[in-house]
């Protein structure tokens, strides 16, 4: 059940340090968030609309100072009329910038959605559609993590930090140069500071960033240990192992809590450091400027305006070392999101996939396929197997636990790929079909029934979007599941919970085999699909079964050889490996391991 992540070690409250991980912290840039430009394209009017009101608020904002500088210069003015149309104008001004602001926030923030929703969708789309193999490297618990938490990052960059940061940049670049034209003198004692505040933004900078991506890892670890556990919570509680997930998700949670801590202290410190050394140059610039005043070098109107600017290209300044570290947070956010999109699997569709001839036969053929797990390698799972299963053929696969059995099943849909042989179907390798067209010709009944947090009804349709509500009923009837359905509060439209916890294990296996039946595919596999049914469902289900495999070719998993005797032909695999083929009494009068499996079941009553 337990699978580790392939980001950081939960076993230590400390970072890990693996050198892949250095690598990565080490080389990340807040470059990475060019890698959103292709999300923004499609939006580009809604940009340059967002640009358009930023540049006005950000115009307005730096026209302030002027109108400041006028009505103060003319305070002594014995023209009142005059002294009224500079309020006016500065009231004016003002209700222009408030205007431009609620359109630029409106624009920014619903661009913001718009991408990060775009962001999200591809994500997914990129996830669901990877392989079992993908999912043995990485928790889906931190999969999700990334879906929300990576991308709340970068919702909060493009829907507000950006713009925040732009507009700050226009006013600091316009400020400094409208500075510049006020007092040559004081801004080259203003611009005398500015190493001072480079220097703890670039060495605090590189610091925040690697502590930044670090929380972001712990926050998917813990993430994926709390979904693991949620996912098993009946297993969690009957092992009585509350208290050691409650302490794992404690510690994986302070951990997080730690990082967080060490990432908001550097960026206090920085915060702290560039404030007080721009406000302390502030302060010094505006004593030489009343100096100047009093000897009458400058108006009081030009030193209030010189003020006003230099107050505002600090304030950006200031604003913009947070955001920059915001933005720092960002780049990790979406490193980890584009190597979700940009992730290698091992299983994809030929470039130029063939076409399977209608309608589909159902002959399946391994021709001496042999394949290990990704995370097995010295194990082989299947080991030169070579079988043809006849269309419309019911075939058996017995043996002992780990023999193989159900990684044939999965070979079929095309999870993994062999690494020798090839798997085919009607005579079409299955690397050379695309997956989605021949999995629609393939009905599946697993070991563990999957049911999803809604109706019976819609877990049912699962199988064929398009049944009506007749075709469904008529499906769970053949699976022995009408009559429990029917009893339900709502009957086919009651909600069944998530996972299908409000049914029993065999209820939840029927609904699945409806759902078989509902596909009504050419080819059948089931996996133990009778494994959590009583024996009067069982005997129900399997004749059931016994009359839709008929005319399809059905591929047949079970450790109970009672549901198999019928079967045209049964497989006995161990290791890996086809020991024996033959109908049940043929197998039985070989005495190999089939038979001392039907000595166990059917002599001594034990269960293998």
């Amino acid at each position: 059940m337990a699978r580790t992540t392939a980001q950081r070690p939960t076993t230590a409250p400390q970072a890990p340090a693996n050198s892949a991980n250095e690598e990565r912290e080490t080389s990340r840039k807040i470059g990475v968030l060019r890698s959103l430009w292709p999300f923004m394209t499609p939006y580009k009017t809604l940009i340059f609309a967002a640009l358009a009101a930023l540049t006005l608020t950000a115009g307005v904002s730096l026209s302030l100072p002027l109108a400041v500088r006028r009505v103060v210069d003319n305070f002594r003015v014995t023209d009142a009329a005059l002294l009224n149309q500079y309020f006016v104008a500065a009231l004016a001004m003002a209700a222009l910038l408030a205007l431009g602001t609620g359109l630029r926030y409106a624009l920014v923030t619903r661009l913001g959605e718009r991408v990060v929703a775009d962001i999200r969708k591809a994500v997914f789309d990129r996830v669901i559609g990877m392989s079992p193999a993908f999912y043995e490297r990485i928790m889906t618990g931190e999969v999700l993590s990334r879906i929300t938490t990576d991308t709340t990052l970068i919702q909060s960059v493009l829907g507000s930090s950006a713009s925040i940061a732009l507009r700050n940049l226009l006013i600091f670049l316009g400020g400094l140069t409208l500075m510049l034209l006020t007092s040559a003198k004081l801004t080259g004692l203003v611009l005398l500071i500015v190493p001072a505040v480079v220097v703890p933004i670039m060495v605090l900078g590189r610091r925040l960033r690697g502590i930044s991506r670090e929380n972001q890892d712990w926050i998917a670890a813990s993430s994926g240990n709390a979904g693991e556990a949620l996912g098993a919570v009946q297993t969690v509680q009957a092992f009585t192992h509350e208290t050691e997930s409650r302490a794992k998700f404690s510690e994986l949670t302070e951990t997080s809590y730690a990082v967080s801590k060490r990432r908001i202290q550097t960026r206090a410190y920085l915060t702290v450091i560039v404030i007080f050394l721009v406000f302390s140059g502030i302060v010094g610039v505006l004593w030489i400027g009343a100096n100047d005043v009093r000897q009458g070098h400058m108006s009081e109107g030009t030193l209030v305006q010189f003020v006003i600017f230099s107050v505002m290209v600090a304030g950006s300044v200031a604003a913009l070392s947070e955001i920059w570290s915001e933005l720092q947070r960002a780049a990790g956010a979406t490193e980890r999101l584009i190597e979700l999109l940009n992730a290698e699997d091992t299983v994809n569709d030929p470039s130029a996939p063939q076409q399977l001839a209608t309608p589909v036969r159902g002959e399946i053929t391994f021709d001496d396929v042999s394949f290990h797990y990704p995370t097995r390698k010295d194990v082989s799972a299947l080991d030169a197997v070579t079988l043809t299963i006849k269309p419309g053929e019911t075939v058996a696969f017995v043996g002992p636990s780990g023999a193989g059995k159900t990684t044939v099943i999965q070979m079929i849909q095309r999870f993994y790929d062999p690494q020798s042989g090839v798997v085919r179907l009607d005579g079409h390798a299955l690397t050379e079909v695309a997956r989605a067209e021949f999995r629609k010709h393939i009905a599946l009944v697993p070991q563990d029934p999957v049911i999803f947090a809604a109706s019976a009804r819609e877990n049912i349709r699962f199988g064929r979007l398009d049944a009506t509500d007749a075709e469904v009923e008529a499906a769970a009837q053949a699976a022995a599941a009408h009559e429990f359905i029917s009893k339900l509060p709502e009957g086919y439209d009651s909600f069944v919970g998530e996972r299908g916890v409000m049914l029993s294990g065999g209820q939840k296996q029927r609904i699945a085999i409806a759902r078989a039946i509902l596909r009504d595919a050419p080819v059948l596999l089931l996996d133990e699909a009778t494994s959590a049914l009583d024996a009067e469902s069982e005997r129900l289900v399997q004749a059931a079964v016994d009359q839709l495999s008929q005319d399809r070719t059905t591929v047949v998993v079970a450790h109970r050889l009672a549901t198999v005797k019928k079967a045209d032909r049964i497989v006995v695999m161990d290791a890996g490996r086809i020991v024996a083929t033959g109908t049940h009494d043929e197998l039985v009068a070989e005495g190999g391991l089939y038979a001392r499996l039907a000595r166990l079941q059917f002599t001594d009553g034990a269960a293998l």
